[in-house]
């Protein structure tokens, strides 16, 4: 992938529940391919439909990489004060974890 096009870190919310953290240059592609069951060995694959609710935009994949390694490796009650855009709490979030 490379500089100076459109990347995306996307989460989705799974039919039970969970949350799967990806990084895409397509990200209607990439919806199809989760709720289509393209791939039998995905993580989505049994926890379909999934549906979309948080997108970040980037244009350099070496910015877009990092942010998603960032959010998976946040709490589910971190990445759901995020999705609400409720900011406050993920600083406070943020401050319990160190």
């Amino acid at each position: 992938m490379r500089r100076g096009h459109n990347y995306y870190v996307y989460i989705l919310k799974c039919s039970d529940g969970l949350y799967y953290t990806g990084v895409t240059n397509d990200i209607e592609r990439r919806l199809w391919e989760h709720n289509s069951g393209f791939s039998k060995t995905s993580f989505t694959y049994k926890r379909r439909p999934v549906e979309l609710v948080y997108l970040e935009h980037f244009d350099d994949i070496n910015k877009a990489i990092p942010r998603e390694k960032q959010l998976k490796g946040w709490s589910r009650k971190k990445k759901e004060a995020m999705i609400a855009e409720n900011w406050e709490l993920v600083k406070e979030l943020a401050k319990k974890k160190r």
